[in-house]
């Protein structure tokens, strides 16, 4: 037997096993990395975060990245060049946060890496009638393997599409195994470039579902780095909070057929991005806005695709918690407009025993955990919900 299968199916084996998870979003922020420890599987599934952290980026590398991000013409060479780029870039940092953390590549079986998304391409978004669903992230997983001498997962979403979904958002399978609770109905919403949630109905699997809602942070935050140089993001909304809504760029900016589409559904900056915004500008004549009312008008537009979705997918005598985790959660407007229409606070991950900030890295590691030990939990026939094993395998040797 090969050696890299034999130490494959012996870390599938082992009670135990200590996955790397990997996330880096399109607010391109940094990589987070966490240290998760597994038993089980499936429903059974326990985790633990040993560690977690993020490596901010470069400024200089982040240019890079928005340089052929979300664009429908980009530097095929540069694409090329990233693609290996981040490999190793990823194994540096994790080589670091290990000697930062006194551990050594021995004793960890695996990293699940999601990559970098450089495109989305739902078939809804594109429609042309001879492709289908399509997603793109790069990170060569061969050179994370290679360079850490660690056996890597990566590419999770292409075959969510392979087996019938668009590729986002995966959040359900961490969600449901993690979260689930039979006496609660929760919302797991996570306010990242992109705003998704899953619904986990309590006791029971059937109603559940993850979808994209609309745009989280990405149309501020290029907004941001547009006029206001140096800055990535609207820290503590301190731009918005300065702004007043403006109900006819608001009204504008949510007259799209994609809010209108039924759940589940996905999304991205390829659609919510500044041209969109200028042609709600546009539609709306609203030639003179400040900047901060522009901003406080985006922060509304991103909160007001959150309430509708939910008020969608649930009964106005229902019960529900929402617990919050991406970069919008520290967005005070954003996250004020939510509480205001649920009537009550917003509660994190935290509460439920993972840090919000980590959640993402923690998904991914669980999608590896299932492939190497799992992959018997049936989603049931929905086609957007695939009960496939998620990952490839990349070897150190």
């Amino acid at each position: 037997m090969n050696q890299n299968i034999e130490d494959l199916y012996h870390i599938a084996g082992k009670p135990v096993r200590n996955i790397i998870g990997l996330m880096s979003g399109t607010s391109f922020d940094g990589l987070d990395i966490a240290l998760c420890r597994f038993s089980g599987s499936g429903a059974d599934t326990q985790v633990k975060v040993l560690h977690f952290t993020t490596k901010d980026y470069t400024a200089d590398f982040k240019e890079e990245l928005k340089s052929i991000f979300a664009k429908r013409t980009a530097d095929l060479e540069r694409i090329t060049l990233l693609n290996a780029f981040i490999g190793s870039y990823y194994a540096e940092l994790i080589l670091q946060c290990l000697n930062e953390w006194g551990m050594s590549v021995t004793e960890v079986d695996a990293i699940a890496s999601h990559g970098q998304t450089i495109f989305h391409a739902p078939k809804r978004l594109h429609g042309l009638a001879h492709y289908g669903n399509a997603t793109l992230q790069i990170g060569d997983a061969d050179h994370l393997a290679v360079k850490t001498g660690i056996i890597t997962l990566s590419d999770f979403r292409q075959k969510h599409i392979a087996a019938g979904g668009e590729g986002a958002p995966l959040a359900l399978y961490g969600d449901y195994l993690m979260f689930a609770d039979k006496q609660e109905n929760r919302i797991m919403l996570n306010v990242g470039g992109i705003a998704n949630f899953t619904y986990l109905p309590a006791s029971t699997a059937e109603g559940l579902f993850s979808t994209d809602v609309g745009p989280g942070n990405t149309l501020m935050d290029q907004f941001i780095q547009l006029h206001y140089p140096g800055k990535y993001y609207d820290k503590n909304a301190e731009v918005a909070s300065k702004g007043t809504v403006n109900d006819a760029l608001l009204a504008a900016l949510l007259d799209d057929d994609f809010f209108e589409a039924p759940f589940p559904k996905t999304t991205g900056p390829e659609l919510f991005g500044l041209t969109y915004l200028q042609k709600a500008i546009d539609k709306s004549g609203q030639y003179h806005l400040s900047d901060e009312d522009i901003m406080a008008t985006l922060a509304k537009f991103s909160a007001q695709g959150i309430i509708d979705a939910i008020a969608r997918c649930t009964q106005s005598d229902q019960s529900y918690q929402i617990y919050i985790s991406g970069g919008g959660m520290y967005n005070p407007v954003l996250v004020k407009y939510i509480e205001d229409y649920a009537g009550k606070p917003i509660k994190s991950t935290t509460d439920l025993g993972i840090h919000p900030d980590a959640k993402e890295a923690v998904l991914f590691a669980l999608l590896a955990n299932e492939a190497l030990a799992g992959g018997k939990t049936d989603f049931g026939d929905n086609e957007n919900l695939p009960s496939v094993s998620m990952g490839k395998v990349s070897f150190p040797k």
